[in-house]
């Protein structure tokens, strides 16, 4: 059924439609709308789920370790500094193999304090052993959330589901809602592979020795490796039922391609754009739209990407000393190839601020006209600012 839906809204449909068993929120911009919603479906009796207010973002996720480790399917959301205070917590929920899913709407740090979107807060947290997918709109947000669950409780990891804030949380489009049998077929009830059980007693995340960690974490390595193909065999599952799909990558009008311009989330649909308007011209441009972030899909991007003269990279991220996270890691799957693209690495957007398609045709010409980078990270958009004496 078609319904007009903010982003936000959509997580809390998907929530609903997965039979989530116990939610745990704290409210902070721009994710509120999410817990919102599915707070009123538990107290309307629209969702049989226990909803659980706490003190703090730390506590959201620590209360749903307890819940997950006993068996239930579970869920929270959160954003920037939220995220930040979960850190803990997210290196705790991988270790223990817990198939936590989470949204994060993508929100800058502090200070200063801003509400608006950029993508360093998940970013900030990619090697805590998180798979994380980004979303470009209302519909990728549903499903990619559906598809989320099947995925962690295949390999027994937690997902996190990103999206920017407001132009997408707080947007709203038409998105295409199934029926709850039609989401039953996808995804059944719950079966965890271990939990907490009085009549088979025993520990769960115990002290280990300089023997066995090690090993632990190998085992998380190849779950995460193994997330690759689980994804890929999901999405064929879930295109089958409602015919929809988004792959790791999404390659536009890259095979013939000179000059591809690489995006995730909401600056992909942008980008759409003025692909048409310079492909219109005979520009031999391409875009490749980044969904999986965690585990990197290596072999997807050296497939779209290869056979290009260069690659522009548009981050909504920062790593300080080192660049925009997404050009890094374009370029470290690249080495590999014996003949590799020009990477541009380019900064845009931070804070909220608009990336227009005027911006984006910038960074394009910047790219065509010239033969090699001038810097690691190019900032766009920058403007003159006048400190007082």
């Amino acid at each position: 059924m078609k319904r007009v839906l903010e982003g936000s809204h959509a997580v809390a449909e998907a929530v609903r439609l997965a039979n989530v068993q116990v939610v745990s929120a704290y409210p902070i911009t721009p994710q509120t709308h999410i817990v919102e919603i599915i707070s009123d479906y538990c107290a309307k009796g629209k969702m049989n789920a226990k909803f659980i207010p706490v003190e703090s973002e730390h506590s959201c996720l620590a209360a749903l370790v307890g819940a997950q480790s006993a068996g239930v399917r579970t869920f929270t959301a959160t954003s920037s500094q939220g995220l930040a205070l979960m850190h803990e917590i997210l290196h705790w929920v991988s270790a223990a193999r817990l198939p936590i899913v989470m949204v994060d709407v993508n929100r800058a740090l502090g200070p200063g304090w801003n509400i608006w979107t950029d993508q360093t807060d998940s970013l900030s947290q990619r090697d805590t052993g998180w798979i994380q997918l980004y979303c470009e709109d209302g519909q990728e947000v549903l499903d990619t959330t559906l598809q989320a669950f099947r995925l962690a409780e295949r390999v027994n990891l937690p997902v996190m589901v990103v999206l920017d804030a407001f132009f997408l949380s707080h947007t709203y489009e038409p998105v295409d809602v199934p029926e709850q049998k039609e989401v039953d077929r996808f995804l059944p009830s719950y079966s965890p592979r271990f939990n907490l059980d009085t009549r088979n007693p025993y520990t769960l995340s115990p002290l280990v020795t300089p023997a066995f960690y090690m090993e632990m974490r190998h085992d998380m390595a190849l779950a995460m490796d193994e997330a690759m193909t689980c994804f890929a065999e999901i999405e064929e599952e879930y295109a089958a039922l409602f015919n929809r799909r988004y792959g790791s990558v999404e390659a536009v009008t890259c095979d013939d391609a000179e000059i591809i311009l690489v995006t995730s989330g909401t600056i992909t649909s942008t980008t759409r754009l003025l692909l048409e308007e310079l492909r219109a011209k005979g520009e031999k441009v391409g875009l490749l739209k980044m969904k999986m972030f965690r585990p990197f899909p290596v072999e997807a991007v050296c497939r779209a990407l290869g056979r290009a003269k260069k690659v522009a990279v548009i981050d909504r991220n920062f790593s300080f000393g080192a660049g925009g996270v997404f050009a890094q890691e374009i370029k470290a799957a690249l080495y590999k190839l014996p003949v590799r693209p020009t990477v541009f690495g380019y900064i845009a957007g931070l804070g909220g601020r608009d990336v227009t398609t005027d911006i984006l045709e910038e960074i394009y010409i910047k790219t065509r006209e010239t033969d090699l980078p001038s810097q690691e990270s190019i900032w766009i958009g920058l403007q003159e600012v006048k400190y007082a004496n």
